[in-house]
């Protein structure tokens, strides 16, 4: 097991973008950026003992802040927060006060505000080699930040054991009540050629999704997946039945006991004969097959095209801050913010 550190001499808000390299026993490399803690690189070995990358970016830390590439901003392989998803009317209240949030998505708020944890230096605050190859990330978002309340500390743990899993561990607290939703905007694509994921066969436990309004915002709906296009209980090829000018952005209530630690999603690809696992304590996973990404000259000079790969973004329900009928997405100072999801590669 090895943890590499490697400087990028780039500096954004006076801090320098560091990258951090976990090396398993069996060879596999995850790269990971302290800004945004973008997951840059997931190498395993794959059915034909070829090495693979099953994540999209880029070759080099400069591709990220292009101008270019935020135009049309994908989020590619970065943390999301204060609130995954999509806030209505970029507003809640919290103990009788409202606030206002940046309307970023039409009159709504998108993934934390115009500048969310994705694009904050994370302070590196522990490394490991032993048992596995680990490295700490931490953050403190002031109150007010993005207009959300309170002080809010975060630690997030990346961990890669020699079962290739990657174990991220979240944990925060606060000084005052306030709205927390984190996830993981990870983009895979388990070709070893890349290109159109329809073909990769997805299997899910989930019995409803949330329905959605005209802009993609979470109403409190629960719909059941029997006899649709959305269920995923028996797995399917993701592009079987599916809407083919859409794809899939919808969320999924994952069949679990609250809080324990669960497969939120199985997803296989027949060529590389590798297979993805998600597991998360998380009640819901959120399944986006990449509708709107366009990304130019990302690895290896390659674009990366809508359909080109698939996110599953566990998390709380989307707009659960509005929603009382759905766990609660409010953090109090009592308390102690807790996730855990798991990334597990088999090569068979």
């Amino acid at each position: 097991m090895k943890v590499k550190q490697i400087n990028t001499g780039i500096f954004i808000d006076k801090k320098e973008v560091i990258a951090v390299e976990l090396t398993n026993d069996k060879g596999s490399l995850v790269k990971i950026f302290n800004y945004g803690t973008i997951i840059n690189k997931f190498i395993v070995t794959n059915a034909k003992g070829d090495k693979q990358d099953i994540v999209l970016g880029f070759d080099e830390f400069e591709g990220y802040i292009n101008p270019d590439y935020l135009k049309n901003y994908p989020y590619l392989g970065a943390i999301i927060g204060r609130y995954a998803n999509r806030i209505k009317g970029g507003k809640f209240e919290i103990d009788g006060v409202e606030y206002q949030l940046a309307q970023t998505n039409g009159d709504d708020c998108l993934h934390g505000g115009v500048e969310g944890f994705d694009k904050k230096v994370w302070d590196i605050i522990d490394i490991a080699e032993e048992p596995h190859a680990k490295v700490t990330f931490q953050y403190f978002s002031l109150d007010g930040e993005e207009n959300f309340p309170g002080d809010l500390a975060i630690q997030l743990s990346f961990e890669l054991t020699n079962n290739d899993e990657l174990i991220l561990t979240y944990s925060g607290d606060t000084d005052e009540a306030t709205a927390v939703n984190l996830t993981h905007h990870s983009y895979f694509n388990l070709s070893p050629t890349g290109g159109n994921i329809k073909n990769h066969i997805h299997q899910m436990n989930v019995s409803y999704w949330l329905e959605q309004d005209s802009n993609s915002v979470v109403t409190g709906k629960l719909l059941p997946v029997e006899g649709t296009h959305h269920d995923f209980r028996k797995g399917k090829a993701i592009g079987d039945g599916w809407d083919e000018k859409l794809g899939y952005d919808q969320t999924y209530v994952l069949d679990k006991e609250y809080g324990s630690l669960t497969l939120a999603s199985k997803t296989t690809e027949t060529n590389s004969g590798l297979t993805l696992l998600v597991y998360s304590t998380e009640p819901v996973a959120h399944l986006y097959t990449s509708k709107y990404l366009g990304v130019k000259n990302g690895k290896g000079g390659v674009d990366y095209n809508e359909f080109d790969a698939f996110c599953v973004e566990t998390q709380h329900h989307p707009n659960g801050i509005n929603i009382p009928d759905f766990p609660s997405t409010v953090l109090q100072p009592d308390e102690v913010y807790s996730q855990t999801t798991i990334y597990k590669v088999v090569s068979q």
